[in-house]
């Protein structure tokens, strides 16, 4: 939590809501990736209800713009040099307007002491959990794909058709065509 107050994906709530009927507190918990024991991921439930209704009924998916694995994987084999990237924390590079994040709410005990009071704290961005994100985040993926297209090319072209979710996954005939702008970071894997 301390790191999503830190980037500014989370602020504390310094003053009374104005309308009190628009607002909804997340409930939410810690997850931790059974291959990434020391890092743990927190995660929002926006599917738990209160008086019959939850949030997640109240999102809208949009339409599904996710690109299909069948197409992404027969690309990804179609040349010998394979290129791979993920978006980190994806949801979270892609936020909520300043209207709608009092339906982000959520209690946090600071340095985890339960017996305190809890602080008031929403998310300023997409959140894991909420049914609406996935299409949110896939949407922006495209739009900066389509708005940077002139002078990206390669690279729009990759968001808009090798993405699946957050992974990229291309091949390439030459590692040279790698570097005509459209991979920004390499990392080496010795085998």
């Amino acid at each position: 939590m301390k790191n999503d107050l830190k980037d500014g994906d989370t602020e504390r709530i310094m003053s009374k809501q104005q309308n009190p009927g628009a607002v909804w507190y997340i409930p939410h918990q810690g997850v931790y990736h059974q291959k990434k024991t020391d890092k743990i991921r927190v995660v929002f439930d926006a599917s738990v209800t209160f008086e019959e209704t939850a949030l997640n009924n109240h999102l809208l998916t949009g339409p599904e713009l996710t690109n299909g694995l069948t197409g992404v994987l027969l690309r990804f084999r179609k040349h010998h040099i394979a290129v791979m990237c993920d978006v980190e924390r994806m949801f979270y590079r892609f936020h909520v307007d300043e209207n709608d994040r009092d339906y982000l709410r959520f209690l946090w005990w600071e340095n985890g002491k339960t017996d305190s009071q809890p602080t008031e704290y929403r998310m300023k961005v997409h959140l894991f959990g909420a049914s609406s994100s996935p299409g949110c985040a896939n949407y922006g993926m495209k739009y900066l794909a389509d708005k940077n297209e002139r002078q990206y090319p390669a690279a729009s072209s990759f968001i808009r058709r090798s993405f699946y979710v957050d992974d990229g996954l291309i091949s390439l005939e030459s590692v040279g065509e790698g570097s005509s702008g459209l991979v920004c970071q390499r990392k080496v894997v010795s085998s």
